[in-house]
């Protein structure tokens, strides 16, 4: 008994569990009602899963299977494939626990894959490994959608699956490693990038050392025909069959890009010293700081090869920002010469940076003398990761009780109590079903309806038939000529196919507090109803509802929801609650 004691203990001294310790420490802030990042993930990314899950189609790649609940059916292939764990764990459980589980799940996978690519490749030697341990809680902590799985904090497996297999034969592992990581990531926003770059670094090795390394090659192709088999139905229903014409052949950057040399610039000089915020944003301040220790102490007969290395390594993502900067500019006038380029978004590029940045980081400390300065730049690396991670900063706020107003707790915004209220009460009035009808929302997210069991005409969605947009522009037509900026948010680009005003301009999340009023709503009431619409759930007050075609059922407030929500129906007579 004694002996297994002592095995367990030596076991929690390892570096790497303690790192993992540190971290299921940290996910101790998510404790009670956290706040989830709301942004391009609450407002969306929740959503989707749970409404393939609550359909029934989440495995279901028959052209003509669709989402009933979302944008009055849409294609099933339009969406995210069903194998991806997060649709798995919506299963079986509810959304928050779900997505809880999932980043936990996720940043453990980048901290062990991170760890072990710096024990093989980065820093090998044994008195290391408590320096790799700490670098990669750094990595683990870094901000990330986690919705999008391992496509960002995973990417050191597929590097160390990779190097593997240039070395030898590599070991069962690593092919395993090229399968999988496509179940847990996204093609269109990380894997193609995440195999084009490795596709050029193989190309350079290759041209470097005079010979061809043909098993990671066949690692890359491995990989590649993994994401094919997994995202086949959208490949094939975009690309192949044809069988949606996707909404995003009208993006315009010519429209939505800023023009001039500066505007490239200053987005140029974002996307190297702070990244872009879909694929981590942090001040890239302690490896620019290493790169200077490093130069400083490294042996003079060193310094060229590491100068050539950092240089190398640092003219990559300066070119990576410089292109990812003058993107928008670049395909504006492309596109007029070939225009469905628009619809294809090469400057995620920039998914590949974090890593890279790592990289650096990892060469300069081989040559920053150990002890207390190495360990400065490791801990000074976790604290800007977690300085930086919008959602876990908010949830120590709200432990603090100092969450910004505008900020809501998961149950604030989803507001569930609130939401089953005006569901029942509808189904009272009408003895229907929420699939029997169908609802749009105004100032606040359709995915908040979604998430509460509404069937919603409109959502949040980087693909979509592009009939159906040109469908729901007449409902919103008048709104739109009303706000040039609101007019070219949606021709333009349209991945928001909301309920728009002028007057709330982009605010999608107009608390119940203070109560918001517009005093002019031009809505479209008989291209809504033609559509199947009836009920139009609102974060604000309508002034005068009877001038577009709607009347006030009821107004719904709850204690603990952010939202002051009106329903109005379509060519309905006014009720009393």
């Amino acid at each position: 008994m004694a002996e297994s004691f002592q095995n367990a203990a030596r076991w929690l001294r390892r570096p790497v569990v303690v790192a993992v310790l540190v971290l299921l420490g940290l996910s101790l802030v998510y404790a009670g009602q956290p706040y989830i990042l709301i942004d391009d993930n609450l407002d969306t990314e929740l959503a989707i899963p749970y409404a393939l899950v609550q359909d029934g189609v989440a495995l279901d790649y028959r052209p003509t299977a669709e989402v009933e609940r979302l944008m009055n059916g849409l294609p099933r292939n339009a969406l995210r494939p069903g194998v991806q764990p997060l649709v798995g764990l919506m299963a079986v459980l509810e959304p928050l626990p779900a997505y809880l589980l999932h980043e936990l799940l996720v940043r453990l996978l980048g901290l062990l894959g991170l760890y072990r690519l710096l024990r093989r490749y980065g820093l090998p030697d044994p008195e290391h490994r408590a320096l790799c341990a700490g670098l990669a809680l750094a990595w683990a902590v870094l901000p990330a959608y986690t919705v999008y799985g391992a496509s960002l904090l995973g990417q050191p497996w597929v590097a160390l699956a990779l190097l593997n297999l240039r070395r030898g034969p590599g070991r069962w592992p690593d092919w395993l490693t090229l399968v999988l990581f496509p179940v847990w990531s996204s093609l269109v926003l990380a894997g193609a990038f995440v195999v084009a770059g490795a596709g050029a670094a193989l190309a350079w090795d290759a041209w470097r050392r005079g010979r061809v390394a043909w098993r990671a090659v066949l690692g890359l192709a491995v990989l590649s025909g993994s994401y094919l088999v997994v995202e086949f139905p959208l490949v094939y229903s975009v690309l192949l069959g044809r069988q949606l014409v996707p909404h995003r052949l009208e993006f315009d950057y010519a429209r939505l890009a800023r023009p001039g040399v500066g505007v490239g610039l200053r987005s140029a000089a974002q996307y190297f010293l702070l990244g872009q915020y879909h694929s981590s944003l942090f001040a890239r301040v302690v490896p620019l700081a290493a790169v200077g220790l490093a130069w400083s102490y490294a042996p003079l007969a060193r310094r060229p090869r590491l100068v050539w290395q950092l240089a190398a390594l640092l003219g990559v993502l300066a070119g990576l920002a410089l292109f990812c900067g003058f993107y928008p500019q670049l395909i504006g006038a492309v596109q007029r010469y070939v225009p469905a380029l628009g619809a294809f978004n090469l400057s995620r590029f920039h998914f590949l940076t974090p890593l890279l940045w790592f990289g650096v980081l990892v060469l300069s400390l081989r040559f920053v003398p150990s002890g207390r300065l190495r360990w400065a730049l490791v801990a000074a690396q976790v604290v800007v990761g977690l300085g930086m991670n919008t959602e876990w900063t908010r949830n120590a706020l709200r432990l603090l009780g100092r969450l910004p107003a505008q900020e809501p707790t998961y149950a604030a915004y989803v507001a569930p109590e609130l939401f089953a209220h005006i569901r029942h009460d509808l189904a009272r009035r009408t003895g229907q079903a929420p699939a029997d009808y169908r609802v749009a929302c105004l100032g606040l997210p359709p995915a908040v309806a979604t998430l509460n069991g509404f069937y919603t005409l409109d959502a949040y969605v980087n693909n979509y038939p592009l009939a159906y947009k040109h469908q729901f522009r007449p409902i919103i037509a008048e709104e739109l000529a009303k706000s040039p900026e609101l007019q070219s948010y949606f021709d333009a680009w349209g991945n928001r196919c909301y309920l728009f005003s002028a007057e709330l301009g982009k605010n999608f999340r107009v608390g119940g507090k203070p109560v918001r009023t517009i005093q002019e709503f031009r809505f479209n009431a008989a291209a809504f109803r033609a559509l199947g619409g009836r009920y139009v759930l609102s974060a604000a007050r309508l002034a005068r509802p009877e001038s577009s075609g709607l009347q006030l059922v009821r107004e719904y407030v709850a204690p603990s929801a952010f939202w002051h929500v009106w329903v109005y129906e379509v060519g309905a007579r006014r009720t009393r609650p």
